[in-house]
């Protein structure tokens, strides 16, 4: 079993910048890959990126450049700055964590098992 704790999130104005944290505890090294899923009120949730194990990112690509994922190992901590922030960033934060794939198509995917309770980021002025 992993458990994640989120932290970090808030009310941020337009243009403003956070950092999400989330802590990992328990059988982490039954997981080699975390990342970043936000869902907006109304909306279905929507992965933002993800990190393996060996250090390989993936972003969607409407965020590439203002959302930048890292990770702690010696923290078991994952974190995610996010710049420029809109008010369409709104939105819960999960932190996740699973394993990694790869589609037919030759993509690499993290396929998440385990999840936090989430973090509330608003943007908003």
């Amino acid at each position: 079993e992993v458990q994640l704790v989120e932290s970090g999130g808030g009310l941020v104005q337009p243009g403003g910048s956070l950092r999400l944290s989330c802590a990992a505890s328990g059988y982490t090294s039954s997981t080699d890959c975390m990342g970043w899923v936000r869902q907006a009120p109304g909306k279905e949730r929507e992965g933002v990126a993800y990190i393996t194990s060996d250090g390989r990112k993936r972003y969607i690509d409407s965020e590439k450049g203002r959302f930048t994922i890292s990770r702690d190992n010696a923290k078991n901590t994952l974190y995610l700055q996010i710049n420029s922030l809109k008010p369409e960033d709104t939105a819960m934060y999960y932190c996740a964590a699973g394993s990694q794939y790869i589609s037919r198509s030759g993509d690499l995917g993290c396929a998440y098992n385990y999840w936090g309770q989430g973090t509330q980021v608003t943007v908003s002025s």
